[in-house]
């Protein structure tokens, strides 16, 4: 059971004009999710994440971090524990990449040796050669390159929870789309609590396992992307989803998510000569042929096993049929499914093991009204 590592009860901010930027928010978050906050300019979405770290104070409520509640910790030990990546990434000038890296390791008393090692780990890992960039300074780097070291900086001392501030929101949209797709291989190796602020709703849904979507202080809505594609809570939510809810569902879901199981429908490539009967059982035309450890061989049909004889062994196997990956997804597999003109594909798994079978119903299905996302349909 996945264990609570945030928890925000009836927490608000109120500045001193009067402004409400929170107002009355609680949810939780769990061990290794990250949580993308979106919303308009002013919903309140950055003062909720600094509230966290306290870098914003809050007027009421409790937030707690790991069960213990953060206004009875020591600010500057509660921010060390937490790393922190913003949109303008913060670097130092004056320090060396290295540097800028190694500081809160350094702050916290980490040995030299120990802090080169982190610097060097996270460079690699960030996708910067260490050799050609620990001595650079920051206006030897590209935008790109900035943001690579500012989240390599909020990575170093090892935090159980990050918080990132809009953190590719200047960048252009090539760089942008690369380093979203650096963060998810980060994400699924790092497997850290995140809370990532964005204003973009594309990007929320790309990168976050659950989404709070912000409007005047106030939480409208906390659910998987899915979900909030899905069912969007109200006028406000459809809104920011967009009309296009369709086709930002298809990228998100991957055909395991819809596949049917291949029950009924495989044969050991050892048993061909049974395939005659197993048809006959099933009312099945075509077969799945696997080997032993179940891994998809081909496909075997009526014809070919009348072709065959009703009795010997059936060798002829179409393996002209490539088979679509439980990992790709539906749009692209859909598409691929129209132009080759197939109505079905067996589903594997990275292992080639057959998972499953996917149809044109199963695509039909999805643009169903229970299933379809609102922004057409309700």
């Amino acid at each position: 059971m996945s264990h609570v590592i945030i928890k925000f009860d009836g927490v608000s901010k109120v500045f001193p004009e009067g402004t409400r930027a929170v107002d009355d928010v609680s949810f939780e978050i769990f061990d290794g999710e990250c949580i993308t906050f979106v919303g308009p300019s002013g919903c309140g979405k950055t003062t909720t994440v600094k509230l966290l770290n306290r870098l914003v104070e809050p007027t009421g409520g409790h937030i707690y971090l790991n069960d213990q509640d953060t206004a009875q910790t020591d600010v500057i030990a509660l921010r060390r524990s937490i790393g922190y990546v913003i949109q303008d990434v913060g670097l130092f000038p004056h320090m060396t990449v290295s540097q800028n890296i190694a500081l809160v390791p350094r702050l916290q008393g980490w040995p030299e040796r120990k802090r080169n090692e982190r610097t060097e780990e996270l460079l690699h890992l960030v996708g910067l050669e260490p050799a050609a960039f620990r001595n650079r300074y920051p206006n030897q780097l590209s935008g790109g390159q900035k943001q690579r070291v500012g989240v390599a900086r909020g990575l170093a001392a090892d935090p159980p929870v990050i918080l990132m501030d809009e953190p590719f929101g200047a960048l252009d949209p090539i760089t942008r789309a690369q380093l979203q797709d650096e963060f998810l291989r980060l994400r699924r190796r790092l497997k850290k609590v995140i809370l990532f602020v964005t204003h973009d709703m594309d990007e929320a849904i790309k990168l976050g396992d659950r989404i709070a979507v912000m409007r005047n202080g106030k939480i409208v809505q906390f659910d998987t992307p899915r979900k909030i594609l899905r069912e969007p809570a109200d006028p406000f939510v459809r809104d920011m989803v967009g009309r296009e809810g369709g086709i930002k569902l298809m990228k998100l879901l991957r055909i395991a998510d819809i596949m049917d199981p291949a029950d009924g429908m495989t044969i050991p490539a050892d048993r061909l000569s049974e395939a005659e009967r197993r048809m006959a059982e099933s009312g099945k035309d075509i077969l799945l042929v696997v080997d032993k450890e179940g891994r998809f061989q081909g496909t075997i049909s009526y014809e070919q096993v009348m072709r065959g004889g009703r009795s010997g062994d059936v060798a002829l196997l179409d393996r002209a049929l490539p088979p679509a990956e439980t990992t790709d997804e539906v749009g692209h597999t859909l598409e691929a499914m129209l132009r080759n003109k197939r109505v079905w594909l067996p589903v594997v798994g990275e292992d080639q093991k057959l998972r499953g079978v996917v149809t044109m119903t199963n695509f039909a299905c999805f643009f169903t009204a229970g299933d379809a996302p609102s922004g057409g349909t309700s």
